[in-house]
């Protein structure tokens, strides 16, 4: 079986790139589980964060007892037709659901989930972060783990920098490098296909967020990760795995 920080690791991964989950608590007046389905983005730290509205059922139920988990569905992801419907990964947050007006949460939330910037700013909605207490993997047959908070919460200490860098290194990947940022995605984060003519195809990749293990990136409906080989803490740390990254897709691509 794996070692927990790998498959601490495979959790983590699985957290960054899910864009929604299911979102369980205690519903009112009995208390009886109630899940729904929501969409999602992290914090810098991998915490889950999402939008919701006064007017909904799991709202309300938060309000009354902050209690939830979310299940985080990474089954049959490239699955064939006969495949179990099982097979892969699954992971079970557990932890209480907070309001937050924290303006970094907000903003790398309507990174990655651009469609909610039509009614984030409504009156009834407002963002809100678990806080992560615990963890159930369920990784394929015979690989079930707990997992306490600090396996999946990435440490901001001695980050500072790049945390409040981040708008500006997003936006510069984005506008200034979007050929390596498509190289990142379709190599690093999948096969690479060496042969295949790659030039007339939209890429549509961006980069929403940046923090001192890797960064996120979206494509319509689809979430990838890229992880950086060892611990980014500056500006300049990030830039110089950046550069590295993108000479190891193009060397992979060569290959």
């Amino acid at each position: 079986m794996p070692q927990i920080a790998e498959i601490a690791a495979e959790a983590r991964r699985l957290v960054r790139e899910a864009v929604k989950g299911s979102l369980a608590t205690l519903d009112l007046p009995g208390g009886a589980p109630y899940a729904s389905l929501i969409t999602l983005a992290t914090d810098a730290s991998g915490a889950p964060t999402f939008l919701i509205s006064t007017l909904a059922r799991h709202t309300r139920n938060l309000v009354a007892d902050p209690r939830a988990s979310i299940l985080i569905d990474g089954t049959g992801i490239g699955a064939g037709d006969n495949a179990d419907p099982l097979q892969g990964a699954r992971l079970t947050l557990s932890g209480r659901a907070e309001k937050t007006g924290d303006p970094a949460v907000r903003r790398r939330f309507l990174a990655r989930q651009q469609a909610a910037s039509f009614y984030a700013d409504f009156p009834d909605f407002s963002f809100w972060r678990l806080e992560l207490e615990s963890a159930h993997l369920i990784g394929g047959f015979g690989k079930i783990v707990d997992l306490a908070a600090s396996d999946l919460l990435v440490p901001l200490d001695s980050a500072e920098t790049l945390i409040e860098a981040e708008p500006d290194i997003v936006e510069h990947m984005n506008d200034d490098h979007a050929d390596a940022v498509a190289l990142y995605a379709d190599v690093l984060c999948g096969p690479a296909d060496k042969d295949r003519d790659t030039s007339h195809e939209p890429a549509g990749w961006r980069v929403t967020g940046i923090d001192p293990e890797g960064y996120d990136l979206m494509r319509n409906a689809e979430g990838r990760r890229v992880t950086f080989a060892k611990r980014v803490l500056t500006p300049q740390d990030a830039r110089k795995e950046f550069v590295r990254l993108a000479g190891d897709a193009r060397a992979k691509l060569r290959a």
